[in-house]
């Protein structure tokens, strides 16, 4: 099992205690195309930042490919997150005074992959995405839809296991939506990447051929989608 939670708890503490996850228990093997699904508030963004190694829970385990996930140093989490998972964000995180290209290779320059190699890579995936056009032109000067396909590209670019996408459409119109979602579904299948989407809307759950929804920090129902189509979307279904 590629991703294990048992019993995972989370609570803050801003003066006034908020438990928001509340015993979440939740398996995800290599290769799913998850979503988790659930309003504002029902803990499924601190369920996505745990999962991300963003966050610390409080009580349970976590296993991330057999490894307990618990208690790591900030290297030791950076080096899981830089060797397992990518990350896409609703508002695209991309460095605005980086070019396209520049930040796809970004997480390679951080690995000290020399700036060759980096930007022959990173190359190749704008131009596996449609967007080799768009290599030298800054965030400000390309559409949202295309600013999530380099943003998607960075994610890809150190060959990760896993994608964590929190609300990759909610800054799309429902046509990005549906390119943005046919894209993920695409990698989920092609290339075996295992997918989790956050989000608060049914037709981008649907994507997905397993929905796990959360409420009030507990998970309540998992349906397993068989008539999710990755790559035949009406818009209308999306937004």
């Amino acid at each position: 099992m590629l991703i294990e939670l048992k019993n995972i708890h989370k609570t803050y503490d801003n003066g006034q205690p908020l438990h928001v996850l509340k015993g979440i228990d939740l398996s995800i093997d290599n290769g799913e195309f998850v979503s988790i699904m659930g309003s504002s508030g029902s803990g499924k963004s601190t369920l996505l930042n745990i999962l991300g190694i963003l966050d610390n829970y409080d009580e349970g385990e976590y296993h991330l490919d057999g490894h307990l996930i618990k208690g790591l140093k900030e290297r030791e989490a950076a080096d899981y997150r830089n060797r397992t998972i990518g990350f896409v964000f609703q508002s695209f995180n991309l460095i605005p005074f980086k070019t396209a290209v520049e930040n796809v290779e970004l997480p390679l320059f951080y690995q000290g992959v020399s700036r060759a190699k980096r930007r022959e890579a990173a190359m190749q995936l704008l131009d596996k995405l449609g967007l080799v056009g768009w290599a030298k032109h800054y965030p400000n000067e390309m559409s949202g839809g295309q600013k999530q396909r380099v943003a998607i590209a960075r994610a890809l670019i150190t060959h990760p296991r896993i994608i964590l996408a929190d609300e990759p459409t909610g800054a799309l119109d429902s046509k990005t939506s549906v390119e943005v979602m046919d894209l993920l579904g695409q990698l989920n299948r092609e290339e075996k990447v295992t997918i989790i989407v956050v989000t608060h809307e049914s037709g981008v759950a649907n994507c997905a051929n397993k929905i796990v929804h959360i409420k009030d920090g507990l998970i309540g129902e998992i349906e397993l989608n068989s008539q999710h189509h990755a790559s035949t979307f009406d818009k209308n279904n999306i937004k």
